[in-house]
């Protein structure tokens, strides 16, 4: 009997995982919803049936479960996520909290499996997510030397006030999310800065990557940036390679993973878009080319939607994942 718990079920991202769980059909036989004092007894119908949005406690993180999904913020993560753990359940966790915490895996099904020395599992950066999936067949087949992104990322990753301040900041209004106007702008700016003049959001795409890929030589920097798109996120990534390699070669490679979606006729104006990204499962690869001014280093376009691969898909496949694993189906 698989009892399985979402914290955070009434925000954007716990709704997807929601929507993800049922479009998968992911089997449990007991299902309870969690949320903020503030939205507790909210009603979610699910799969024909009327749930009540509970309050999340440290009682009930006592309680027996299995599998918790926690879509619930930092904060909260910090801590629910031990009592869930210290009560028997597997913890995946969509938050930055236990990212980079020893013990604590960090998974994109694609790419690696738990060991689970602990029992809670990080859900990586959205955009860490989409980067290493492509980044991964790479390393297997040319290994990897260095690595730089520029993101351009959607303002959904904000939550539904970035979204707001995209529609609303039309009209004139101030932005409530961001420190200046989305609406017409871009924000070389996500998440507080670091002394070293890097944000957050960018350490943490340096830092996950080298965890992720195994790699803590691995040179990767980052530059993240929002735009005013409502969903997906699109990722430029300069790679340096270990074995030399050509366009057509790592095309080629693309063409055959099934991790990927290659789309790379620049003739015919076919490359990823964020547009046709959104509500889809896939992580898109193209306008793949040589950097002339660089030994062995090519450009990739990645884009994918950072609600569903980069947040609430993720967290599913993961959940699938320790599911087989455990020899659950």
């Amino acid at each position: 009997m698989t009892k399985l718990a979402l914290a955070g079920a009434t925000g954007l991202v716990g709704r997807k995982m929601l929507e993800t769980i049922d479009r998968k059909g992911v089997e449990f036989d007991e299902l309870v919803l969690f949320s903020s004092a503030r939205s507790a007894g909210e009603n979610i119908e699910f799969q024909g049936k009327n749930y009540t949005v509970r309050e999340l406690t440290e009682d009930a993180a006592k309680e027996s479960f299995d599998y918790v999904l926690m879509s619930a913020g930092g904060s909260t993560s910090e801590h629910f996520s031990p009592i869930f753990e210290q009560a028997g359940a597997i913890v995946i966790d969509n938050s930055s909290q236990w990212r980079m915490t020893e013990g604590v895996d960090l998974i994109v099904p694609e790419v690696n499996e738990p060991v689970l020395d602990r029992k809670i599992i990080a859900n990586p950066n959205c955009s860490t997510i989409q980067s290493v999936v492509p980044l991964k067949p790479l390393q297997e087949q040319f290994g990897l030397k260095r690595v730089a992104y520029t993101t351009y990322q959607a303002v959904s990753g904000s939550g539904v006030k970035g979204k707001q301040d995209l529609a609303e900041g039309a009209n004139g209004k101030a932005p409530e999310a961001y420190p200046h106007p989305i609406y017409n702008n871009v924000l070389p700016h996500i998440d507080t800065f670091l002394e070293d003049g890097y944000t957050k959001e960018e350490q943490k795409m340096i830092d996950e990557t080298r965890k992720i890929l195994k790699d803590d030589e691995l040179k990767v920097t980052a530059t993240c940036v929002r735009v005013p798109v409502q969903d997906s996120h699109s990722v430029h990534m300069s790679v340096t390679l270990e074995k030399e390699a050509t366009v057509s070669a790592i095309q080629e490679l693309f063409e055959n993973d099934d991790r990927v979606v290659l789309e790379d006729d620049p003739q015919n104006n076919v490359y990823p878009l964020a547009i046709n990204s959104t509500d889809r499962d896939e992580i898109f690869v193209g306008r793949i080319r040589r950097d002339e001014t660089l030994d062995n280093t090519f450009h990739v376009w990645c884009t994918s939607d950072n609600l569903l691969k980069g947040a609430a898909l993720n967290a599913v496949q993961i959940l699938e994942q320790v599911m087989s694993l455990k020899g659950v189906k």
